[in-house]
């Protein structure tokens, strides 16, 4: 099986390129999207599937190795050829194939020339829990507002602005993810800031006695 080709670009055009390895043109099927980004002369590693008919031999090349994956799991489906599963790719992200497939939602394929109905829904059907749809990002203008929130509620509290930045910085530096919830971060500064006199009472006059 030929896995990956590296070489000089020959041609490149519509749906195919040919790459030169060893002194060897080889024609690759790429989606026009590839074909546009690949000049004449430059040198290009495209991550292959070799595919073996009775009449015919083709390689068909991606820039990354998820869209080979999500290749070859197309072709897996019933009534899928390479054409067709380079045809969705060309469509559609790696992404945007496994969201669908979650959200069963096969109008997306059938966006595709060359699928169906009948093959849309097999899609979703055959490729239901082989691939993981990556998750949503937090908004970072969420998490940047939950931070602003967060570091006002602690100066009403009592604490500068700038013992409240740091803390809430240092927290949202140890998450895996931006927060966005404004409680919990609160919660997390407070635990960092730990127990201490509100500044804005101290400041203000003690009672006369």
């Amino acid at each position: 099986m030929i896995s990956s080709v590296r070489g000089t670009v020959l041609t490149a055009s519509g749906t195919s390129v040919v790459v030169e390895v060893g002194g060897v043109g080889l024609r690759v099927g790429v989606t026009p999207q590839l074909a546009l980004t690949l000049t004449p002369g430059d040198e290009t590693r495209l991550h292959t599937a070799f595919v073996v008919r009775e009449d015919d031999l083709s390689l068909f090349g991606f820039a990354e190795l998820e869209e080979l994956e999500v290749f070859d799991l197309l072709r897996g489906v019933s009534g899928v050829g390479p054409k067709s599963a380079q045809g969705v790719l060309a469509t559609l992200t790696p992404a945007q194939v496994a969201q669908a497939v979650a959200d069963e939602d096969d109008a997306s394929f059938r966006r595709v020339s060359g699928i169906g109905p009948k093959t849309a829904k097999l899609i979703v059907v055959q490729l239901a829990g082989k691939l993981d749809p990556a998750p949503a990002a937090p908004s970072v203008t969420a998490a940047s507002t939950a931070s602003a929130d967060v570091v006002t509620a602690l100066e009403g509290l009592g604490w500068s602005e700038r013992d409240a930045r740091a803390a809430v910085d240092a927290v949202v530096e140890g998450l895996a993810e931006p927060p966005t919830s404004v409680p919990a971060l609160l919660r997390a500064a407070l635990t960092r800031l730990g127990p201490q006199k509100q500044p804005a009472a101290a400041g203000r006059p003690a009672a006369r006695r």
